[in-house]
């Protein structure tokens, strides 16, 4: 075959044509210019110039440097920031400091938490096979993968890594592992035959995916795409083009700070213009009391306690074996509305499994999952003897024979050499009892003939130490029947063979989702060396048939109960066939199980209709990577808040782009793990409901700080608010406010970090994602508890003063007061909706006991120090003034429960 001096480049040249799968391989071939002996090492030099190597381009990446300074985008920050430079102003280096130190925190500890946020695209580039055996100048070499182009013959054996997009000119029994790109579990039957234009990607069997396993077989093609171009290319692009979302908690946030800030300015806006215009105070003494003012409201220690909360989330689920590679992302879970999860590998072991087998005669089901060589054979529900059952037995035999599949286990760990569906013939004879390696070695293997997509069986020939030999046959079911006279009955012997009653009994496994294999045998003259297609072309006898599956694990249903029971829908996204994706969602007990939408369904809705139909529907087949992306997408459009798990590169995009993305440790490919916020090390779908428990106490844990902290800022600001228009003195100092705000507020904020959670948590329906922060609970407890905080340091304050108190002797005796109802306050809001007057909520946690002895020491220093005198312009208190301070608390603890009480009381009537 002549080559051109420019050969056209892969669908460049004719728009139009069909897809490489639809075309004949000898099409396929002229249009590459290539033929049997390849390329010329000058042209594939010459070709490479052109289309670049084969691997995937780099894109721009953010440096340590920028990576950090992402940190500091927070509307919060800025305003912590505004704060800092006024203190600055001011000439108050301390307080600048503290603040500047708070900021810095949280910016450290968000870098070094999310420093690996963005390596997918690296993950995916690792899968290319370093190198790749081709055809060049007529003859056989290795040459490095990245030096494959367009119209090179590649050589497939077992074993290898698939070095590009190769449309397959010769397959010998070829199978290939794609389930990293279609999330199908069994190895897809190559052939060379084209298939039609719009089959889904794990119907192009004509075909080989860069990044694909040969998990048998061989077989030669010709290179058609390479680099970006390639199917992992393209999902490699689709990563890249996929925008992060913002974690609902994140946005709140956002939406606080704004809330926040807005009030803080509008407030200092209004009391600046009143104290000018109205009460005709002096400019600058008035903004130096508005700047007071904006201290107080500020809530500066809420960025350090968000952080250390979300990071107190994230030890809690190392522990469980769950790391979170984001902050925000464990809170994130709290709000999941929607799980939408991969079949194969995450709610299934990705190891097929014999589950059931007919004889002529009996049913029997099959325990155990996954290739560990453990479990029973039953019979009517009633665990059986298979050596009580010579059929059961022969046919374990021939699934052990026409088999080259090798099991081995490491610390329980077990694993197989060869293809799945083998693997899982071989464990299925031990559990019947058999030992796999003495029957091969009692019936050596004299000849074979291997597995081919066209024939649809593989054959081999045996030779016992005796002198007998007998062939064994395994298959299609529709294709092994027509090889068969006779069946095996175990009281008859061979009977003629009922084709019709067989194949309904195929059907019947095939509806349960299970992937159905024939097994038959017939014996031959001892003297038979060779095996010939003629001599299983007909006369066989059947023994059976056995239905494979990828079993659902028995953790994952138990995982699936505990999140519908939270109100989560889970979801199953897959590639795999509708009909086994059904089956595996009634094992599962997903909610609507039996609905189905396919990829080519979703590809013909319109994203309007598309967004209704997934919300309704539970299961989604033969799913590419948009399809996935799609979903996700459209859930969120219907306002569902979206966890994705995966784990292979197919599940990539669809994870970057939900909510939470979710990827297996153990199974899990590189690229779903740098996709994901939250990688399972143990691969275990219920951590998914244990995470989901953590995220819910975090967020509440988050709301209590919230409802903590705002009260005692909106007190001291309004103590200052009513002194400045009252034209009153300030009971307390900006700066006794700051230490107020950065210390003992900070202190006991901290410890309700560490609450656990709530009786009934995984009881509740998921919060709205949309759901703001300062709900009308929220507005409703931080007016109350600020006006009653805002008493209680004026009322200690002008009794100070009435008592003869100095001015300094009285804002002690107010900020005192102050830090008294905030440890009284905190034994109250660790509890929102059930009392606090208890035993147990009286002695708390270690945490809370720790935090309230710090604060106690710190305001004991801070009254009677000397040292603290000279910062805070404080004067020590009697013992009587002290015991005076102490029972505001009490006081205050009181009325907050009455507050409870009536609040609950006023739900449930508004309930009824």
């Amino acid at each position: 075959m002549t080559r051109p001096d420019t050969p056209p480049r892969p669908e460049t040249a004719a728009p139009d044509a069909p897809p490489w799968h639809a075309r004949e391989a000898e099409e396929a071939a002229n249009r590459l210019a290539t033929g049997a002996e390849g390329l010329s090492e000058a042209e594939a030099e010459r070709r490479l110039s052109e289309t670049g190597p084969n691997r995937l381009p780099e894109p721009p990446r953010a440096g340590p440097v920028r990576r950090f300074l992402r940190q500091f985008q927070n509307l919060l920050i800025y305003v912590l920031l505004a704060a800092a430079a006024v203190t600055a102003a001011l000439g108050h280096p301390v307080d600048t400091g503290v603040i500047l130190a708070v900021v810095l925190v949280n910016a450290v500890i968000g870098f070094v938490q999310e420093g690996r946020a963005e390596e997918a695209l690296t993950a995916i580039r690792g899968m290319l096979a370093p190198e790749a055996r081709v055809i060049r100048d007529g003859r056989r070499r290795t040459v490095p993968a990245e030096a494959l182009v367009p119209g090179d013959v590649v050589v497939l054996e077992p074993g290898d890594r698939v070095p590009a997009d190769v449309r397959l000119t010769s397959a010998n029994g070829l199978r290939s592992q794609e389930a990293v790109l279609t999330g199908e579990s069994v190895a897809v039957e190559k052939a060379t035959a084209p298939v039609a234009a719009e089959a889904a990607l794990g119907d192009r069997r004509s075909m080989a995916f860069s990044g694909a396993l040969v998990a048998a077989g061989s077989g030669r093609g010709i290179v058609v795409a390479t680099g970006a171009d390639t199917e992992i290319g393209r999902i490699s692009g689709l990563l890249g083009a996929v925008e992060t979302v913002t974690t609902p908690l994140l946005r709140q946030m956002e939406v606080f700070a704004r809330t926040i800030t807005m009030a803080i300015l509008i407030v200092a806006a209004a009391i600046l213009g009143f104290g000018v215009l109205v009460a005709g105070m002096p400019f600058r003494e008035i903004f130096m009391a508005v700047v007071g003012l904006a201290v107080a409201a500020i809530p500066e220690g809420l960025p350090a306690i968000l952080t250390v909360t979300l990071a107190i989330g994230v030890q809690g689920m190392a522990a469980r074996k769950a790391i979170v590679r984001r902050l925000p992302a464990i809170e994130a879970l709290g709000s999941v509305s929607a799980i939408c999860s991969d079949k194969t590998g995450t709610l299934t072991k990705n190891e097929m499994t014999v589950a059931s087998v007919a004889t002529a005669r009996r049913a029997f089901s099959v325990s155990g999952a996954g290739y560990a060589p453990h479990g029973g054979i039953a019979h009517d529900g009633r665990e059986v003897d298979p050596a009580g059952h010579p059929l059961l037995m022969d046919l374990a035999t021939g699934a052990v024979l026409c088999n080259d599949a090798e099991l081995s286990g490491s610390d329980g760990h077990w694993t197989v050499a060869g293809d799945p569906m083998e693997g899982a013939l071989v464990t299925f004879a031990c559990k019947a009892g058999l030992d796999p390696e003495a029957l091969r070695a009692a019936n050596p293997q004299t000849d074979a003939i291997p597995f081919d997509a066209e024939h649809r069986f593989m054959a081999t020939l045996h030779h016992d130490h005796a002198g007998h030999a007998a062939i064994h046959v395994k298959g299609a079911p529709e294709r092994i029947l027509e090889m068969c006279a006779a069946q095996h009955c175990e009281e008859d012997g061979a009977r003629p063979l009922d084709a019709a009653w067989w194949h309904a009994r195929a059907q019947e496994i095939a509806g349960e989702g299970q992937r159905v294999l024939a097994i038959a045998t017939r014996d031959v003259p001892s003297e038979t060396r060779t095996l010939r297609f003629e001599d299983v072309e007909g006369g066989l006898t059947l023994l059976g048939l056995v239905g494979l599956i990828d079993p659902p694990r028995e953790e994952a249903i138990a995982a699936v109960a505990e999140c519908r029971a939270a109100g989560i829908r889970v979801k199953m996204i897959t590639g795999d066939h509708a009909g086994t994706a059904r089956a595996i969602a009634r094992q599962l007990g997903l909610e609507r199980p039996d609905a189905v939408l396919t990829g080519a369904e979703i590809d013909a809705l319109p994203e309007a209709e598309l967004r209704l139909r997934a919300a309704d529907t539970d299961v989604f087949a033969r799913t590419s990577p948009e399809h996935k992306l799609r979903l996700v997408e459209a859930l969120q459009a219907g306002g569902d808040a979206v966890a994705m798990t995966g784990d292979g590169v197919n599940d990539a995009p669809a994870l970057k782009r939900a909510d939470i993305g979710i990827a297996m440790g153990r199974a899990g490919t590189e690229a779903a793990k740098e996709a994901a916020e939250i990688v399972l090390a143990d691969d275990n779908f219920a951590t998914i409901a244990e995470a989901v428990k953590a995220g819910r106490t975090v967020y509440d844990n988050l709301k209590k700080a919230i409802v903590f902290l705002l009260p005692v800022n909106g007190g001291e600001s309004l103590a200052l608010i009513a002194a400045l228009l009252l034209g009153l003195t300030l009971p307390v100092t900006p700066v006794q406010i700051l230490w107020v705000n950065m210390v003992s507020s900070v202190v006991l904020a901290m410890a309700l970090a560490f609450e656990g959670p709530e009786p009934g948590l995984m009881r509740r329906p998921p919060r709205p994602a949309d759901a703001p922060i300062l709900s009308r609970f929220v507005l409703w407890r931080v007016g109350v508890v600020s006006l009653l905080f805002c008493a209680g340091i004026f009322g200690m304050f002008n009794l100070a003063e009435a008592r003869g108190a100095s001015l300094e002797e009285a804002r002690t005796i107010a900020v005192n007061t102050l830090v008294v109802m905030e440890i009284f306050y905190l034994f109250s809001v660790r509890f929102l909706n059930t009392t606090s007057l208890s035993l147990g909520a009286a002695l708390g946690t270690r945490p809370v006991l720790i935090a309230v002895g710090a604060v106690t020491a710190l305001q004991l220093a801070f009254t009677y120090a000397p040292f603290m005198e000279t910062f805070f312009d404080t004067r020590p208190l009697s013992l009587a003034e002290g015991l005076m301070v102490v029972a505001v608390g009490p006081a205050l603890l009181i009325l907050l429960e009455l507050e409870k009480r009536l609040l609950v009381q006023w739900r449930d009537r508004v309930a009824r």
